[in-house]
């Protein structure tokens, strides 16, 4: 069996990975997926924290749209993001992985987020998934998770997406687009590849989180980036 590389991780999920192959909301066979790599890497023994993104429901740029103010567009998004824990705690559930939904908000139907607490289901072999962002409007899930992941001390944050790591473009729209096996924290804010957003990608540099960016929907992607890092792109210390 494959060992781990980290003893404990932080995943950060967006919401358009529970989308799958629909243009909204969520779809169960992507779910499932998602479960069933978890339950994979849980099962190595490794303690693993969750954030998600809410933009399968509703993103920012809609507010605009909408003509929506800032503030209360960005609750609309966390509010989405506590539907999406949701989702995905009944789909680890079902698979017999036991996780915890807590919020940065105050909710009566998830659990608050308190950092003890977190640490406390972490160390009993639980999943905690962290939803409701930061709590605060004009701060995004990629910032949650560098937040969550230097309050639990992850060893590593990886960024699950559907690209198998960081491109010079898009790939899937540029057929020339150059791969970055690796960066530095300096490297991916200067370039402005759109990896995270600045504060996110400052915040793991401050405190020394590497980075992992691979593609969740490719077969055994989260085991190896856990267990060999083979694949994706790594940023880290400059």
């Amino acid at each position: 069996m494959s060992r781990p590389l980290y003893k404990r991780v932080l995943l950060k999920l967006s919401g358009e990975a529970l989308m799958g192959s629909q243009t909204f909301g969520v779809e169960h066979k992507a779910c499932e997926h998602i479960a069933k790599a978890i339950k994979e890497v849980y099962s190595l023994g490794l303690e693993m924290a969750i954030v998600v993104g809410g933009g399968n429901i509703f993103r920012g740029s809609q507010a605009r749209d909408f003509g929506f103010s800032r503030t209360p567009a960005d609750h609309i998004g966390m509010l989405a993001t506590t539907i999406n824990g949701l989702v995905l705690q009944q789909s680890l559930t079902a698979l017999g992985v036991e996780s915890r939904v807590m919020s940065a908000l105050s909710d009566a139907v998830v659990e608050k987020y308190i950092w003890g607490h977190a640490m406390h289901c972490l160390q009993k072999g639980e999943i905690p998934i962290f939803v409701g962002g930061t709590g605060n409007p004009y701060f995004t899930t990629d910032t949650a998770a560098a937040l969550r992941a230097s309050e639990i001390h992850a060893e590593i944050l990886l960024k699950a997406t559907k690209v198998d790591g960081i491109y010079s473009d898009d790939p899937r729209k540029n057929k020339d687009a150059i791969k970055y096996p690796s960066l530095s924290y300096t490297e991916a804010l200067t370039k402005k590849l759109n990896v995270m957003d600045a504060t996110a990608i400052a915040l793991c540099r401050e405190n020394q989180i590497p980075i992992y960016v691979f593609d969740l929907f490719e077969d055994g992607a989260l085991k190896r980036a856990i267990c060999s890092r083979e694949g994706g792109t790594l940023v880290t210390g400059d």
